[in-house]
């Protein structure tokens, strides 16, 4: 198939995709680009014949001059042409993007949907309760077990202070009748080397003055 049977080919009520048309600009756009290197070419030959002729032939030179400007004016409208085909691809390639994400996004949205087609917001909130509920109760029960049953309940906090002052008021008598009388604390070591020596001289006085006292009587008789 040639390349406008490409362009133009097809069933007419059906429209092409956006990467096939896509595709399509970008083979117009290598034919035209193509032309246009030969249109340049074309141009630098006629000027290169203008030279040539001018002062020779100048009928040749003004022929080639005319064909130059011709060529440049189908130039200028290759130019103009590509530049509507790039504008062209541009919009088509930020549709097609576009559509990508449009297609993502509806992906996305079935998935979410698919995921919530199983609940019910009156379900959620039910269960939500009952959920609030299960938490309070399972916090009642805590404390239920944390909290002592049947210690001390009957218990008369003021008969306890009572029995407590009786037992402190036995304690403090029995210390009273415990403590020890007077006692003679042992003498300090300096005052045991002072009487030390007193001791010792006492009796060997005594003595002396018995023997002395013998003596005289053996005097006396």
């Amino acid at each position: 198939m040639s390349f406008f049977g490409k362009i133009f080919g097809g069933k007419k009520d059906e429209a092409p995709s956006t990467s096939d048309a896509i595709q399509k600009l970008r083979e117009t756009q290598d034919l035209l680009t193509k032309k246009q290197e030969y249109l340049e070419k074309q141009i630098d030959d006629c000027i290169l014949i203008a030279k040539k002729n001018a002062s020779k032939n100048k009928r040749v030179a003004l022929q080639a001059l005319k064909k130059k400007k011709r060529l440049e004016k189908t130039l200028l409208q290759v130019d103009g042409t590509l530049t509507t085909l790039d504008l062209q691809k541009d919009a088509l390639e930020g549709a097609n993007t576009n559509a990508a994400v449009l297609i993502s996004m509806r992906d996305a949205a079935a998935a979410l949907k698919n995921a919530h087609k199983n609940l019910d917001i009156d379900n959620v909130h039910d269960i939500m309760d009952d959920i609030a509920e299960q938490h309070d109760l399972a916090n009642e029960i805590s404390n239920a077990i944390s909290n002592p049953v049947g210690f001390g309940d009957d218990i008369d906090e003021d008969e306890l202070n009572k029995e407590l002052e009786e037992l402190e008021t036995e304690n403090f008598e029995s210390d009273l009748i415990d403590v020890p009388g007077p006692t003679k604390l042992p003498p300090l070591p300096s005052q045991i080397q002072e009487d030390e020596p007193a001791k010792v001289k006492k009796p060997a006085k005594k003595v002396e003055e018995d023997e002395d006292f013998k003596e005289l009587e053996a005097w006396a008789s």
